[in-house]
């Protein structure tokens, strides 16, 4: 086992020491090989070394470089060094961390780390919360406890009686709410189409002077970063809107809501506390491994009541929090243990300035590629940039080759009709050097493909 262990780790170190050298994205020959994976299951076994080569063998060469410092397709950083480290120690562990009372260390380790991220979002105390796979199942735990509690108002036990004959409730979100939101409303049986759209403005935030009378019970659900341009809802104007109203306020923060962490955002996350139930992605600004996604509720007993479960062979009773009460898994990976070390290892000054020093990278494409001629679309309100390079058949191409061209990674998407290259700056690895070779890449990449400038565009 021990020389099995520091083969994978020297593997490890070597394939991450390796990624400023290679392009972000793998080459066609390494994924082509991939195809030799392709066999009957083996009749006999092979040696533990043997299966360590062959993975890092075929898979290393094949992957994208998300753990180096030039990836900007999606809003996920890389693995911090302490975080993979502790991801490591905790797998060597192998604790199925869901009952206090038979694995008290990493039960206590996630006691610890929800009490923190509390106190580094500025929640109310009495918040209850749950470390689950990723945003898309922390908006479902959270909405699971939004629906419990408004229907328990309305004098009905969703998790008894389910929702044939319940009251309906009304679900009203923003136009640009994120599809992870829209799906976890479907798998919690409140439908993806029966939803009530407000109005957004021309960066996605949605108005709250548009917001529309609705029935009770309702869930409100308000966004802290639009995925396409980072925007954040004024959450707490529409919380003073609502709220009075009988409404429940969830916010879908999977990467906005770190900025909490900074009073560089305090303006734009003003009221963000006001709400009843919050969602985020630590694999995203905390910079942990996968998975590692966070529900909070402002009403820990509406979580734990849509979560917990007992049977008469888990020994559920204990002074401290269980954590499967409030996971849709019993069994579970301690994933709050990655989440304490990046804290542990940040303090609350180094998670500020991680967002802040890439919201600043993210204003510098934005000023580099405006300064080179081509539009952005957006106010750069946090880590997100969009760039149109004179058309949708440009930009997609613009898009293809700097892929190709290896330097940094970004994405496509379409912002309000208009085709745009995203650029996403969430990895604490990413330097101001980095910045300036990808963005040195992009403008030469740009000119190649005969992208407009905007003025000439105009």
């Amino acid at each position: 086992m021990n020389e099995l262990l520091r083969d994978a780790a020297e593997r490890a170190a070597k394939y991450l020491d390796g990624l400023d050298a290679r392009a972000v994205a793998p080459d066609a020959q390494a994924v082509a090989a991939l195809a030799a994976l392709d066999v009957p299951l083996p009749s006999h076994g092979c040696e533990d070394a043997q299966v360590l080569a062959e993975l890092d063998r075929f898979g290393s060469p094949a992957t994208m470089a998300m753990a180096g410092r030039r990836f900007f397709g999606f809003v996920i950083g890389g693995s911090l060094p302490a975080t993979l480290a502790a991801n490591w120690l905790a797998t060597a562990w192998d604790q199925n961390s869901a009952l206090s009372n038979v694995t008290p260390s990493t039960a206590r380790f996630e006691q610890v780390a929800l009490r923190w991220l509390i106190e580094l979002f500025g929640l109310p105390s009495e918040t209850g919360g749950a470390f689950v796979t990723g945003a898309t199942v922390a908006n479902f735990v959270a909405l699971a406890a939004a629906r419990h509690a408004v229907l328990a108002r309305a004098g009905w036990s969703v998790e008894a009686d389910g929702l044939f004959g319940a009251p309906p409730i009304t679900v009203v979100v923003g136009e640009e709410a994120h599809a992870s939101l829209i799906k976890a409303l479907g798998l919690l049986g409140l439908g993806r189409n029966r939803v009530v759209k407000v109005p957004v403005d021309d960066q996605g935030r949605m108005r709250a002077d548009a917001l529309p009378d609705f029935e009770l019970p309702a869930i409100v659900c308000t966004q802290a970063g639009n995925v396409n341009t980072g925007a954040i809802d004024p959450i707490g104007e529409i919380c003073a809107r609502v709220r009075g109203r009988g409404a429940w306020v969830h916010v879908d923060g999977a990467f906005g809501l770190w900025a909490a962490a900074s009073k560089q955002f305090a303006k734009s996350m003003q009221g963000v506390a006001d709400a009843d139930s919050w969602a985020t992605d630590a694999h995203k600004w905390l910079n942990v491994p996968y998975d590692s996604g966070l529900a909070f509720s402002r009403d820990a007993e509406a979580m734990r009541a849509a979560m917990a479960i007992t049977a008469d062979y888990l020994p559920t009773l204990s002074d401290v929090r269980n954590p499967s009460d409030y996971t849709p898994e019993l069994s579970r990976k301690a994933r709050g243990v990655e989440v304490w070390a990046a804290l542990r290892n940040l303090g609350r000054s180094g998670v500020t300035e991680l967002v802040e020093r890439n919201c600043r990278q993210a204003r510098r494409f934005a000023e580099g590629l405006s300064g080179g001629g081509y539009r952005v679309l957006n106010d750069i309100a946090l880590n997100q940039v969009l760039v149109d390079f004179g058309g949708e058949a440009t930009t997609r191409r613009v898009i293809a080759a700097l892929q190709a061209e290896g330097t940094c990674w970004c994405g496509g998407t379409v912002w309000q009709g208009t085709a745009a290259m995203r650029i996403s700056v969430s990895s604490w690895a990413t330097t101001d050097a980095d910045v300036e070779k990808s963005l040195d890449a992009m403008l030469r990449v740009a000119a190649s493909c005969g992208a407009a400038r905007y003025e000439d565009a105009r």
